[in-house]
């Protein structure tokens, strides 16, 4: 009887547990550990990549929220968000759900979605969700207006809003919300660009910082300033507490202003600082210990006082100049900044002789980290999303 009851409890567990408990994957250098696949391009019959995951706490300790984007078949950057689930610490996660599905209309409109980033205000259950809405006529995702979608109970479900905006402009997400302090009142600060340039030869391509007291209500806060020598491309900026009290900073990611294909000489990011809560900020400028090759880096204040900046790093590739080998979006790197210290050495995140990139991490505890990234092959970027444990060594 007994053996009979243990029979019964593995066969109801097979079938509640979630059906893809992913072991480790293949070897790999690097201090990441753990590694994971959460989700694979072939589990979404339509779409043809998996992308730019962003990764949360929940509610409970152990608890994980992953957000994702499913690139719908015949689209350059834009499809389905979705979301999974994890209640112990990584190990499991629960099957996908949708956040923003592109085969539901609004009205008589159509749109695909990217981009998510999810936010969870201090002492609430709520989880948001933001991301961009784009006409799916469009080519690409560049004329995508903000939306939103929150759940209540952990990423099982999630309810779209409609936000009241007064950016009317088009932006491109990245990264998450910061809560900070704004003549005396409280606002929520997320950073986004814009580049109607790529259309519009009178267009531009600019970073802003958005504002709201509310979260569903949103306007434009302000613009990071230019170089005032040769413009840049500033982009998918990473936002943060500075290294000063009440001193915000943003580390942005760089291209040739005027050719998207060209890095920087050299290929550097940029950063930017503002000491009055966000309402204006610093002329952008060029940060030398920090490497920037056309991809999505992650910027943070350590619960230690200090900085961690994850970034990519690799072979050459297009828009490279000789002499500037490590370009590629293939192995991560990071380095890490000591409070009020200087940038310590490069030391390798993740690295298996194939393709990754965006990566987004939570310090779900003191130096302990849990992170998410989209990984490829050695030839095609992105078909799975990857998901690792770290933990920042004293340096």
């Amino acid at each position: 009887m007994k053996y009979q009851t243990l029979m019964m409890l593995g066969l109801l567990q097979a079938l509640v547990l979630p059906n893809f408990l992913h072991a480790e994957t293949g070897a790999h250098r690097g201090d990441v550990r753990d590694v994971r696949v959460l989700r694979k391009v072939e589990q979404h019959p339509e779409a043809w990549r998996v992308w730019q995951p962003y990764i949360i706490q929940g509610e409970r300790p152990r608890q994980l929220i992953v957000a994702y984007g499913a690139m719908t078949n015949g689209k350059k950057d834009m499809g389905d968000i979705m979301a999974v689930v994890s209640n112990n610490d990584g190990d499991t996660w629960s099957e996908p759900v949708y956040v923003f599905n592109h085969n539901v209309r609004q009205g008589a409109v159509q749109f695909a979605y990217a981009n998510p980033v999810l936010y969870r205000v201090r002492g609430q259950k709520v989880v948001w969700c933001f991301a961009m809405r784009c006409s799916i006529q469009q080519e690409n995702s560049e004329e995508s207006t903000l939306v939103a979608a929150y759940t209540a109970d952990g990423g099982s479900t999630w309810v779209p809003v409609e936000l009241a905006m007064h950016y009317t402009g088009s932006l491109i997400t990245n990264d998450g919300i910061i809560e900070t302090v704004i003549g005396d009142q409280r606002r929520f600060l997320l950073p986004a660009h814009r580049n109607t340039l790529a259309s519009d030869p009178r267009g531009s391509r600019d970073h802003f910082i958005l504002s709201s007291s509310s979260l569903l209500e949103w306007k434009l806060e302000a613009y990071i300033p230019q170089p005032e020598t040769a413009r840049v491309f500033l982009h998918e900026g990473n936002l943060t507490q500075g290294d000063l009290p009440d001193e915000l900073k943003i580390v942005m990611r760089t291209a040739d202003y005027d050719d998207t294909a060209l890095t920087t000489q050299p290929p550097r990011a940029y950063s930017s600082v503002s000491r009055d809560g966000g309402r204006t900020w610093s002329v952008a400028k060029e940060e030398p210990e920090l490497h920037n090759s056309k991809a999505k880096g992650f910027f943070r204040r350590l619960a230690n006082g200090g900085h961690l900046y994850v970034y990519n790093d690799g072979p050459p590739q297009r828009g490279i100049a000789p002499g500037f080998p490590h370009g590629g979006r293939t192995s991560l790197k990071f380095k890490v900044k000591p409070a009020n210290g200087s940038w310590g050495e490069e030391r390798v995140f993740y690295d298996a002789g194939i393709k990754n990139s965006y990566p987004t991490l939570i310090e779900v505890s003191p130096g302990e980290f849990r992170a998410v990234w989209d990984s490829g092959t050695e030839r095609t970027p992105r078909t799975h999303i990857s998901f690792g444990k770290f933990t920042l060594k004293a340096q």
